[in-house]
């Protein structure tokens, strides 16, 4: 918890007057006990009683300083306003994207470049019926704009299930120069005209049934698997008007996947091979909701009401930058599933932290050819 800047806290917390008559339970408290569920996979919030009580001799040496009880918890979570969480959980990432500013991804690019997708968490209607996604069917959505240097989120938004992906394209506070990378499911053209007119490049993919004319072609070389690349305008009736600028069309064979890909791109100047490779890179944003699907606790939830959602998902996201920060100002040479491995068992221990990272080994690159018998003889 000392790598927390809790001037920034505080100040969140003072902009939403979160501590306004409270008595012996802050939004620090809170947030202390958000964080340890998450650190240490607690299922509910019975579970976080339990564990902490069990440790009360060590609490006030944690940061706690008001009686951990789950009623007491649950009543934050439904009454204090999320976006305290919110606002400390970008404070933490924009820390965090200083660290990684230089790291590398695969393309050699100078400019920032985002991943931008949703993911779909269900969820029961008769719990959430703020979240209806179908007619029986509840869910919440976390859209996420993902720096692929580092992969650190640098904006979620949080809905029910029954927003349409395409609508949170104008939430985004588009960056000149920089590359947003999107799925298919986000072409709008009226929508990808504000990225050309606000000096930003996109790559999405190409629809089958798009309607264009080919204005020219460049030469390619196959052998990279670079398939075409052209300049093409768009003809439907709708589609010529939302967007009557030239496009980039490039395609693209995978053949270790034996998939044919279709960019589509405002972007004149990169090499069609380099588009191709910046379009695959926004595979990142999936992994990412992979990662903290796996390992933090956003699939089930300690209260049901939007705001409960909302607070528990954004300290997920500040404990993920905090790990990430720790890793870079600690210079760990290992990956965050394995410093949060070693956190969730360490997490009350006396030790300075750096003692349990040093004494870790892996032992995974030093594994030997595998000795042990064979279960069946052919």
């Amino acid at each position: 918890m000392q790598f927390i800047p809790t001037y920034q806290f505080q100040l969140c917390v003072d902009r939403y007057h979160g501590n306004r008559y409270v008595k012996d339970f802050s939004c620090w408290d809170q947030f202390l006990c958000l964080a340890f569920a998450q650190l240490t996979y607690r299922t509910s919030l019975r579970d976080i009683e339990t564990c902490l009580r069990a440790q009360q001799p060590r609490l006030y040496h944690m940061g706690f300083r008001g009686r951990v009880s789950r009623a007491t918890l649950a009543d934050a979570n439904e009454t204090r306003d999320w976006r305290i969480y919110r606002d400390f959980a970008q404070a933490l990432i924009r820390i965090a994207r200083e660290l990684y500013c230089d790291e590398a991804f695969g393309v050699e690019l100078s400019e920032t470049v985002y991943a931008f997708d949703s993911t779909t968490i269900d969820l029961c209607l008769s719990l959430f019926p703020w979240g209806q996604f179908r007619r029986r069917k509840s869910a919440v959505k976390l859209h996420t704009l993902l720096d692929v240097r580092g992969s650190i989120p640098t904006s979620v938004y949080v809905t029910g299930g029954q927003v349409h992906d395409v609508n949170l394209l104008d939430e985004l506070l588009l960056e000149a120069g920089a590359f947003y990378l999107l799925d298919r499911g986000y072409v709008d053209f009226a929508r990808l005209y504000l990225f050309t007119q606000a000096c930003a490049f996109f790559i999405t993919r190409a629809k089958k049934n798009m309607q264009f004319y080919r204005r020219s072609s460049h030469p390619v070389d196959r052998s990279t698997g670079v398939r075409c690349d052209q300049s093409i305008l768009l003809t439907g009736i709708r589609t010529a008007q939302r967007y009557p600028d030239p496009l980039r069309r490039v395609g693209y064979f995978d053949a270790g996947k034996d998939s044919r890909l279709t960019s589509l791109t405002n972007n004149f100047l990169l090499p069609a091979l380099t588009i191709a490779q910046l379009y695959r890179a926004r595979w990142e944003v999936e992994l990412f909701f992979r990662w903290i699907k796996q390992h933090l606790r956003i699939k089930a939830f300690y209260g049901t009401s939007e705001n409960a959602v909302k607070t528990q998902v954004w300290v997920a996201l500040s404990v993920y930058a905090l790990v990430a920060i720790v890793k870079k100002q600690l210079r760990l040479d290992m990956s965050l599933y394995k410093i949060l491995q070693i956190l969730s068992i360490t997490i009350f221990e006396k030790n300075p932290i750096l003692q349990g990272f040093f004494n870790f080994a892996d032992e995974s690159e030093h594994l030997t050819t595998c000795k042990q018998l064979n279960l069946f003889e052919f």
